[in-house]
């Protein structure tokens, strides 16, 4: 079996962004499906394809390890990683329906069938208000789900923001976070995201005055880039840190986990490498007794292949979805994604275990 072409599907989601979804097709009659989306540059992220496309025609879509450690070579940061990620997922699809198995199947089979789910409702909230973001948890509730995850801190947009006394501005964050527990109660799970976007005393600061809101985790309170920092933050707060959604391959999550800098660790399928890396990533973290719980933010063919690597995993926690973005979601896929009261069904079709609908694909195809 040889790879004949790779096509690239753009669907229009909203004003945040659109889903882009890789197709690698052979002359088995098997085409494979991944997910580029959120590359930070989607026009680049296109063209860097099509240069992969020119390598990968006449090659073997099972030699999957051949195939990651040639454009593993490549460098080019985040955008070659979501290329090479979406090409990865895809290539898992054509071997699991080649043999007729399901992803999880070729790793040594599921331990659990469901996959709990947070509600990101960050893409979702226009109202940016605390009663805004309060309204949107409640409404993502009242749709089943437990968790919930914001991303409150808007004013923080600029290195000379003010850092401290009662102008300080992240004080409306705070406020936002505030609204949204009072409003969905104490039993359901609450996460913060920061992006990054605190220098180390202000994170320290903000982390605790989040303290009275028995927070799941707190989401990148420095960037990445800084484990150090981000390990002292997290020796030093009362709550559990997460980080790591834009690290590629096993060898990048070495600093989180050699010195534990976060609880909680965060690889993307789309970023990190693929399905096969982060089970890599899932297998070091449970030797450093780290949890687990995906980056998601995106459509569901991201959703599904991390649903069939973390079904294997043990140390999993959860795993994020983009809640309320857009109605016809679900329907995308074939057969459509089965969520129910914030729970995922893992698939159990071959591969990934989904087709592209293109009945509603072409009713919201990106035009050329």
């Amino acid at each position: 079996m040889k790879i004949t072409d790779i096509e690239i599907l753009t669907i229009e989601v909203n004003h945040r962004g659109d889903w882009i979804f890789v197709m690698v097709h052979t002359d088995g009659g098997i085409t494979g499906l991944g997910e580029a989306s959120h590359s930070s540059n989607d026009a680049l992220l296109i063209d860097t394809i099509w240069e992969i496309k020119k390598r990968l025609i006449g090659t073997d879509p099972l030699d999957i390890n051949a195939t990651w450690n040639l454009l593993a070579k490549w460098g080019g940061g985040r955008i070659t990683a979501t290329a090479l990620s979406a090409i990865e997922q895809a290539l898992w699809d054509i071997t699991g329906q080649y043999v007729d198995l399901p992803i999880h199947a070729l790793f040594g089979g599921k331990i659990r069938k469901a996959i709990r789910l947070y509600a990101n409702i960050n893409r979702h909230v226009r109202d940016r208000s605390p009663a805004g973001f309060a309204k949107a948890a409640l409404s993502a509730v009242n749709d089943g789900f437990t968790a919930v995850k914001l991303a409150p801190f808007d004013e923080i947009n600029e290195p000379n923001h003010i850092r401290t006394g009662p102008h300080s501005a992240w004080k409306s964050g705070v406020d936002r976070v505030a609204a949204v527990r009072d409003t969905v109660g104490s039993s359901i799970d609450l996460a913060v995201d920061c992006h990054g976007r605190f220098d180390p005393t202000e994170a320290l600061v903000v982390a605790r005055e989040l303290e009275p809101y028995d927070l799941l985790w707190l989401e990148e309170p420095v960037p990445h880039r800084s484990p150090a920092e981000l390990h002292e933050i997290s020796r030093s707060i009362l709550m559990p840190t997460a980080s790591a959604e834009s690290v590629f391959s096993v060898e990048g999550f070495a600093p989180f986990l050699l010195r534990r800098t976060v609880d909680v660790l965060m690889p993307d399928v789309k970023h990190c490498g693929g399905i096969r890396e982060m089970r890599a990533i899932g297998d070091a973290a449970r030797m450093h007794r780290l949890l687990i719980a995906p980056h998601n933010p995106s459509g569901p063919v991201a959703s599904a292949a991390s649903a069939q690597i973390i079904s294997t995993m043990t140390n999993f926690l959860i795993l994020e979805y983009a809640w309320g973005e857009v109605s016809w979601r679900k329907e995308l896929l074939d057969p459509p994604e089965a969520i129910e009261n914030g729970i995922l069904t893992v698939p159990t079709g071959s591969g990934l275990g989904h087709t592209i609908n293109f009945n509603v694909a072409e009713a919201h195809r990106k035009k050329a």
